[in-house]
């Protein structure tokens, strides 16, 4: 069966994943009986995640022709002799209007009929609401005839709910046994002055003094541990702690592997400033996290955007704010501010228009994507009730475009769900897209 992109926007993306087959037709009868009858109709609404009778009835609308679905027998008919291009082009018009999202058009959405009887589409990937045009006939036929609901999501929510927790509760039990294997490592270790480490036989001397202290079941525990050390020597290497060389040295060299050439001159400024500026930029990043900046923050949006009008590239506005002495964190928030200040609508289109600046001051790399993570957030908070809206737009394109990758998304929200600003309404409209991601993703690895 020969497949196609749904949505005509989508016709040439070799790799685009929603698919439906291509419209078959067949002319039947004679005279005033001929009728087109749609052979693949029910393959075509099970791809589109609509009832058939919706697109049959949208063609008799639109046709001014009577039109029946026969739920039986699965036979779509509209009355009249009708080109298969004229069907399929009234069929990308149904997509375009009752399934693709408004915002980010994406055709994964969910009909919502509300208690006002007003019809809305709900996106799975990036959570926006869209509303649809009531004077369309095709609405009162909905609106009497609205689509069943999935069964069991409730059911698979409180599976994936479940299993999650037997995670968290496996993790913390992994956690409880290092930490008394550490302990037990503690009590039964000594060293001597020459930095020798005493045997095992004046090691559990050294704990049968301690035994007296030590409740039962943690005993026990111990007991089970140093008999498992005893026993098998190879564990002994993989608990080995090894030294991080935290200095400001190892630091910088650290930065420059990982970091590139743009971004490094942006970490470095800020580990070259003294102890007394660098909390300056702590208090400054903190204001900056709760909506409100300094001067020197609001000077540097205002730079970033005299350098913008000037039609400067990329680069040569990454190697400006190299120099600029702020912290890592401002500099992405004012970069990230002054693309997108003074927009009332559109974030996600706009993100998509700009994510050339916001792709060389990421430049693949984790740290920097968290600090645009966090740009962001600050922004959607204090700009205008848009701006949080969209917030999840603007994610799902810069993903799109290869900026943001799915781990940071995911880490970024999960970290701000039990931050202090947990309660704040970025993360509530977020939640839809991360939920997308997460199923996008078992999906995939069930196929």
């Amino acid at each position: 069966m020969a497949l196609q992109n749904i949505g005509a926007s989508n016709s040439d993306d070799a790799f685009y994943r929603y698919k439906m087959p291509r419209m078959i037709t067949k002319i039947e009868g004679r005279g005033n009986g001929i009728k087109t009858n749609i052979v693949n109709m029910v393959d075509i609404a099970k791809a589109l995640a609509r009832p058939a009778s919706y697109t049959t009835k949208y063609f008799g609308c639109e046709l001014g022709a009577q039109s029946k679905f026969d739920e039986k027998t699965g036979t779509s008919h509209v009355n009249g002799a009708h080109d298969t291009a004229k069907l399929a082009g009234l069929l990308e018009n149904f997509i375009k209007k009752y399934v693709q999202c408004y915002g980010c058009g994406n055709p994964e959405t969910e009909v919502i009929i509300t208690k006002s009887q007003m019809i809305q589409l709900k996106c799975a990937a990036c959570g926006f609401v869209s509303d649809v045009d009531m004077r369309d006939k095709l609405t009162s036929f909905i609106i009497k005839n609205p689509p069943e609901v999935k069964k069991g999501s409730k059911d698979k929510k409180a599976m994936r709910r479940a299993e999650k927790e037997r995670l968290k509760e496996g993790e913390l039990a992994d956690e409880e046994m290092k930490k008394l294997k550490k302990e037990v490592k503690k009590k039964g270790t000594a060293s001597s002055k020459d930095g020798t480490v005493k045997s095992t036989s004046s090691r559990k001397k050294a704990n049968s003094s301690d035994e007296d202290h030590t409740s039962p079941p943690h005993r026990k525990i111990a007991e089970k541990v140093e008999a498992h050390d005893d026993d098998d020597e190879e564990e002994d290497d993989d608990d080995v702690q090894w030294q991080t060389d935290t200095s400001l040295e190892a630091a910088r060299q650290r930065i420059q592997e990982q970091l590139s050439a743009a971004t490094a001159d942006m970490v470095m400024l800020s580990t070259n400033e003294p102890e007394k500026k660098e909390k300056a930029a702590t208090k400054v990043s903190g204001n900056s996290e709760n909506g409100s900046h300094s001067m020197p923050y609001r000077k540097l949006v205002g730079e970033v955007k005299t350098q913008l009008s000037k039609g400067v590239a990329a680069k040569e506005l990454l190697s400006y704010l190299a120099a600029v002495p702020a912290s890592a964190q401002e500099k992405m928030s004012a970069l990230y501010e002054a693309l997108f200040e003074g927009i009332e609508k559109g974030f996600g289109k706009e993100a998509i228009n700009k994510k050339n600046y916001l792709a060389a001051a990421v430049a693949e790399e984790e740290s920097s994507q968290l600090l645009l993570l966090r740009a962001i957030e600050e922004f959607s908070c204090k700009s205008t009730s848009n701006a949080m809206k969209e917030v999840g737009l603007v994610l799902k394109a810069l993903y799109d475009a290869d900026v943001l990758e799915e781990e940071l998304i995911v880490q970024w929200h999960q970290k701000g769900l039990k931050g202090d600003n947990k309660n704040s309404q970025v993360w509530k409209n977020v939640q839809p897209f991360i939920d997308w991601l997460q199923n996008a993703e078992s999906e995939s690895e069930e196929e």
